[in-house]
């Protein structure tokens, strides 16, 4: 269930407020081959499996540009502001990926809003750190703080 702010100005005085977490995203190599497809890296340890088993992880791992994107399909799990005109994604900063993610894993975001301040045309700027946890493992799959810009309706 989503934390829910009913206008970007809530979210001014909500810093340092623990989002909660998505659902469990599972990770096929459907998915993973999709991905390489789109973006052309077709790297051995992400798409052949027979060779990815004699591999360092014993397995294919989802690219870390995929587990990122799959940010932007969880964060409205985790965080929903309410009359807005539109919500754009500003951009990112301290990407990390500190542990990989094997194939058959299961991620979900947990968040934490980190700063908010209000910017030109009184929209309100929302840092949100974002760990994309992998199931069972202590280290998550990536860490990364996801800017966004939210305009009053």
């Amino acid at each position: 269930m989503p934390t829910i702010f009913e206008s970007p100005k809530d979210l001014l005085s909500a810093v340092g407020k623990s989002l909660g977490a998505s659902e469990w995203l599972s990770i096929d190599q459907e998915r993973i081959d999709q991905f390489a497809e789109a973006t052309g890296d077709h790297q051995w340890i992400h798409v052949d499996a027979e060779r990815a088993k004699a591999g360092p992880f014993g397995a294919t791992i989802a690219h870390g540009y995929l587990t990122l994107s799959l940010v932007n399909a969880l964060l409205p799990q985790i965080i929903v502001v309410k009359n807005i005109s539109m919500g754009v994604n500003y951009g990112t900063e301290k990407v990390r990926f500190p542990a990989p993610v094997p194939v058959g894993s299961r991620l979900r975001a947990v968040g934490e809003l980190v700063k908010a301040e209000e910017v030109k045309g009184s929209a309100v700027q929302a840092t949100v750190k974002v760990t994309m946890e992998i199931e069972g493992s202590e280290r998550p799959g990536c860490v990364v703080e996801t800017i966004s810009r939210f305009v009053p309706a």
